[in-house]
């Protein structure tokens, strides 16, 4: 049974809706707190403190609380999937520009800027499922999505720490960057 604005879908159908949005939680929970296992190694790249690389945290989170009310004012008229397109490229290009910064000042402007599309990401993304499911369903959808989440803190994390403190922590945002820009080819 579905809506009479939704499509009817297969479960497959469905099920990889749910897994190209999960891909994009994913890489967005591992950007958000990828910075805090490279802080030792982004201190001594910029040449900053360890407390100064804690800004860095906090300038991604302004930027979620700045960004999630004016993209989705910004994006109200848009299709949702457009939207989630835009949003996740823009978040792939603030990662390369973050892999990129040279400088302390650029890659606190740069976290910002990546933290902008994060909130109004998991909203537009949960209004997407939550239409196309059944309403018996629409929970669970919601859920399946959000678990890109859960699996960025239990293996994104990880995995770009390892990888930031192997190499350098400039990959840590390559990587988030790529997983970023596979969202927007699954949601293409």
């Amino acid at each position: 049974m579905t809506t009479s604005t939704s499509p009817t879908l297969t479960k497959a159908q469905m099920w990889l809706i749910e897994i190209a949005l999960a891909v994009g939680g994913f890489g967005i929970g591992t950007g958000e707190f990828a910075t805090m296992g490279l802080m030792p190694g982004i201190a001594e790249g910029l040449g900053v403190s360890e407390p100064q690389v804690g800004h860095v945290i906090s300038s991604y989170a302004l930027g979620v609380v700045v960004g999630a009310p004016l993209l989705a004012v910004f994006g109200a008229r848009l299709f949702r999937r457009h939207l989630l397109i835009g949003l996740m490229g823009f978040y792939t290009l603030a990662n390369i520009a973050s892999a990129l910064a040279p400088s302390y000042e650029s890659l606190l402007a740069f976290r910002f800027i990546a933290g902008l599309p994060h909130g109004t990401y998991f909203g537009v993304a949960a209004l997407v499922v939550a239409s196309l499911a059944p309403p018996s369903d629409r929970g669970k959808a919601v859920s399946r999505v959000m678990i890109g989440l859960t699996l960025a803190v239990l293996i994104g994390n990880p995995l770009a720490t390892w990888l930031g403190q192997s190499i350098s922590w400039r990959y840590a945002f390559v990587l988030v960057a790529a997983v970023s820009f596979l969202t927007v080819i699954l949601i293409v």
